[in-house]
This record gives structure tokens, sequence and C-alpha cells, in this order.
């Protein structure tokens, strides 16, 4: 490597700058910030974007702890103008990270949060000797330990606010850093609204009444709803990853990209890298690159799932897996590089997730693993109507993690599915229900909400099944489901993309009704017999594949079991 040293995973600002590593110029983030004026400031992007950093170079730039010490910024563009030169090291600095609270209980999480609201308080321990403090102040901020109330911790930042007021004779600033990070892990483990109770009293105290406050910024991955926690936060400047303000100052421009690939002895892989790590869209600038997956192929040279590989994602798996058909249908399109259109809020709601299907689309895109390709005039829209949004997947990275994704929901039952597909394409029927039966057995709940018996709606299985078709076979196949042919809409059509090598195949799936059929070979003899009345065949005939070489199967559903029938 011929450019500077990359450091992996150093969140430091004054450590990567003094030490020389790989740094990318993003202190013109402080002089968009401070002269746009906000008096709280929210930036949700996704994870990995350097906010953490970008927070840290807040903190070594603003706080009064660095007074005197700007020599770490000679060189940047921020120490261009003598303005901010004045400017640096001229505010009390309160600075926290929720980053690292990802308890799966809210008494935990309760105590977490005050473990990380005492350690704030030793930092500045010499409150404890102020002789601008009154004897009652002192002794509070001595009474600031893990033993503290919840309501001292709710109030907490509003008093260290006062108190250092009172000390410096300067209002204060307040950075917290991935303040959603408790907030998922609330929600997935079920302690959703205490968690929002605390932080919402938190919050207000600490950024709406505080008349101790300069300026404020929260960063995070989503936007989550006023409703929740914001409520009485009127003076909330939210940006997302549709807004302007900033779009720059968080993941890398591709001009910052591909300089940084010469500097290193990489130029020649541009283009590699422009398919791979390309895609995101901040408001209207476009090829933004995340900065972990570059960073690490800067360091490596290799070409791979960085930045997607960083987080179990179980979240968004969990939302796809037992999403309905419809929410299923629509991935498969994403995963053939179709674009969805789709109503999107992007305030996450996330006590509402499980009974909103649309949300997940809001959760995808706020995550990073959708972009934005054009969106309804919002001038237009009604009062309470959701904006529709034309969204893809970001990039190939992105594509590769879902595909994924998808083979390890069928880990469990892996040899039987490959074995199921095998017969499938070679026409064993036989063998197809021994498979599908296994795989049934074994995963079939896993693509339940919950909400519902195992097998009392099996689209969610099917359809789950047809993703798995569409990841394995897409290399000599094109999968489908739910498309108009003939005089209806099949469920499944695997089209060979070599017709004179491979068979096609047209799947209907039926569930057993006691009313209509007699037993599950009933069953699966009328979804056959769709198949035939709606013409299916009729779009794999038109391009020419033979009547002989389509299959036909039709799969009977009767909680978990499966029976399938060829025609």
């Amino acid at each position: 490597m011929l450019g500077r040293t990359v450091g992996i995973g150093i969140q430091d600002f004054e450590d990567i700058v003094k030490n020389n590593y790989f740094y990318v110029d993003k202190t013109s983030f402080i002089k968009e910030w401070w002269e746009n004026g906000d008096s709280v400031t929210l930036i949700a992007r996704p994870r990995r974007f350097g906010k953490t950093l970008n927070m840290s170079m807040l903190n070594r730039f603003f706080s009064l702890e660095y007074a005197g010490k700007g020599d770490v910024f000679e060189g940047l563009s921020i120490w261009n103008e003598e303005k901010y030169r004045q400017l640096q090291g001229t505010y009390p600095v309160i600075n926290l990270s929720f980053a690292s609270i990802k308890e799966t209980d809210f008494v935990t999480t309760q105590l977490r949060m005050i473990e990380l609201l005492q350690t704030l308080f030793e930092r500045f321990s010499f409150l404890h000797h102020s002789d601008k403090l009154s004897e009652n102040e002192q002794d509070y901020v001595k009474r600031m330990t893990r033993e503290m109330t919840a309501f001292d911790a709710g109030s907490s930042l509003h008093r260290m606010s006062e108190l250092l007021y009172k000390h410096y004779g300067q209002k204060v600033i307040i950075l917290l850093d991935e303040y959603d990070t408790p907030m998922q892990e609330a929600y997935v483990n079920g302690f959703w609204d205490d968690l929002v109770a605390f932080t919402r009293s938190m919050f207000n105290a600490t950024f709406k009444t505080n008349p101790y406050l300069a300026r404020g910024i929260m960063t995070g991955i989503t936007r989550v709803s006023k409703e929740s926690i914001f409520s009485d936060l009127n003076n909330l400047k939210v940006v997302t990853t549709t807004s302007d303000e900033y779009a720059t100052s968080f993941g890398f421009t591709e001009e910052e990209v591909f300089a940084s690939l010469d500097e290193c002895d990489h130029a020649s892989e541009k283009e590699k890298v422009k398919k791979w790590y390309d895609g995101f869209i901040f408001g209207k600038h476009a090829d933004i690159y995340n900065p972990w997956s570059i960073l690490n192929f800067l360091d490596t040279g290799v070409i791979t799932t960085y930045w997607a590989n960083t987080s179990s994602n179980s979240l968004v798996g969990k939302l796809i897996r037992e999403g309905n058909g419809e929410i299923k249908v629509q991935f498969e399109e994403l995963l053939q590089g179709k674009h969805l259109r789709v109503p999107v809020d992007e305030q996450i709601v996330y006590n509402q997730l499980d009974d909103n299907e649309n949300a997940i689309w809001s959760l995808l895109l706020a995550s990073g693993y959708l972009k934005v390709l054009s969106r309804d005039d919002m001038g237009a829209l009604e009062d309470g109507e959701e904006a529709c949004y034309e969204l893809a997947l970001t990039n190939l990275e992105v594509r590769m993690m879902f595909r994924d994704m998808v083979k390890s929901w069928f880990r469990k039952s892996n040899a039987d599915y490959n074995a199921f597909i095998k017969a499938m394409l070679a026409g064993d029927r036989k063998a197809m229900n021994v498979y599908m039966n296994r795989v049934a057995l074994t995963i079939f709940s896993y693509f339940d909400t919950g909400n519902r018996p195992s097998g009392q709606e099996p689209e969610r299985f099917y359809h789950g099944f047809v993703l798995g078709l569409m990841v394995d076979l897409q290399r000599d196949y094109v999968v489908t489901s739910n498309r108009e042919s003939g005089f209806g809409r099949y469920d499944v059509m695997i089209e060979p993309k070599n017709q004179e090598k491979n068979p096609a195949v047209i799947i209907e799936f039926k569930v057993y009704d006691p009313e209509d059929e007699q037993n599950l070979k009933e069953t699966a003899q009328a979804a056959l017999a769709q198949i035939e009345e709606k013409q299916y065949a009729a779009t794999l005939l038109a391009k020419g594949i033979p009547a002989d070489k389509i299959y036909k199967y039709g799969f009977a559903f009767e909680g978990k079991n499966v029976l399938i029938e060829q025609g």
C-alpha cells in the first residue's frame, strides 16, 4: 500500500488525525451544522457511516477541555477560516453514546443508562469543588452514583447542563450518539412501552425544557416517531436519508473514493468497487459509498461483503421472513433487480411494525438497504397521506447480503431442501413429497408471525420457499411468483435460461378445504386443474419451450402436511 495506514474501527477523531491514519476530511460538517443554527438536530444515517467519528470530531472541536489545542485541525478545511479557529474550544460539551446499550430487558437497560450517566458525572468531578456552585449543588453531583433513582436519571442531563453553565458561564452543547440502539432492542425483546416512557421524559428535560442548552445533536439509524419519544420536542430538526442537509458529511463521495483508490494503489479496481459499494443516495446526492466497506477494501484489497456483514440484521430478517405473501413477492422483485413503488412513512413506529406491513420498507430505507429513486411531490399530498417512494436495493453488496440471509432460513433443512430442488427439476414427484414434508416440518413455524397457529397461513411459508428457490436457482433459472399468464396469476414459475438443457416448472399452491375436497389428493388435483384451466403455461409456450419440458406441480397443504401431484 502506498498511502496512509488504514485504521479499521477507530472512532476517535484525534487518534486518527494524530497518527496520520487514512482519513477523509469531513470537518466541513462543523461549519454546516453551526451555520444552520438549529437548536436540536437529529441525524439518521445507516450504521458504519461515520456518525460516531463525526460526533468525536464535534466534541474535540467545541469542548472547553481542548481549549487552545486546535492544532489537530491544522490542514483540515475547518481551519481555513479565522472565525472557526476562534470558535474552537469555547463550549462545555456533554458527550455520550447509547451504542453499547443492547440489553434484553428493561431493568438492565435502565441500569446501563444509569451507569453511563454516573460515568459522565465522574468525568465532571471537578464540579464537586466548584466555587460557582452552592453546597447543595455540589452534594447533588456527589449523589449521582449508580444508586441514583430513575427520576434523577431522567433529569440528570438537564441538571448537568445547569451546573456546567453556572461553572463556566456558558451554555452547553449536548452530543448523543446512537440514541435509538436501546429502542431497537426494546422492540425486539418486548419492553418498548417501558423504555419509551423513560426516554421520553429524559429527552424532554434534556432537549426541550433546558434553558442551559446552546445546541444539541442526536444521531441514530432510524427516525423514531415523534409520537413515541419526541412528542414534546417541537424544536427538533430531523435529517433523514432523503434530506439534503449534511448529505456528504456521512459516507464517502465518489470523488473521495476514487482519490483514495489512487492513493492506495487500487486505481485499477474503480469499476469493481463502484459496482459493489456505490448506490447510497442522501437527498439529491447520489453516488455515496459506505465508509466501512471502502476502508476494509483499502486495507485488504479484497472485494467482499464488509458493511452488510457487520450486523446480524436480525430485525430486518424477522420482518421479511414473517411478513405476508405480498411482502415476500415484493422482496423477490427487489432481489431480481427490479424497483418497488410503495407508500413510506420515514418515521419508524416500532410498536406498529407487527401490524403495519409497509413499515418494513421504512426500516429498510433508514438502515441503508434500500435507496430512493424517486418519490411523489410532497406538496401535492393530502394531510396524513403517505408519499409513495420508488425503491431499489442499494447495491450489489446489499443484494449479496440478502441472498445469504435467505439461504440461512433453510440451513436447518439444507440437505432435504437441495434434494427437493433436484427432484423437482428431474420430475421425481415421489422424492419431492418425501423431501418437501421434511422441509415443511422443520421450518414451517419459522415463517409464521406467532399470531396464528403454525400451518394456518401457509402463504408465508411457500412465499419464503419461493425466495429460497430464486436464490438457489438464479444462475440457471428465472424464478417469478404471482404473475399474470394465460387467464390468471400463477403461484410460481421457473423458467430456464437454457431451454435446450433445462426444464421449466409451474407450481400452484392450494390449502385443503374440507368443504370442497375430501382429502389432500383432491386438493392437489384441484391445483393442477387450475394450472390447465387458466393456461398458466401460455407464457412459457410463447417463448418456444415445448409442452413436454414444462413440469406442472400441484401442492396441497394441511397444516404442516404437504402433498404434491404432478400433471
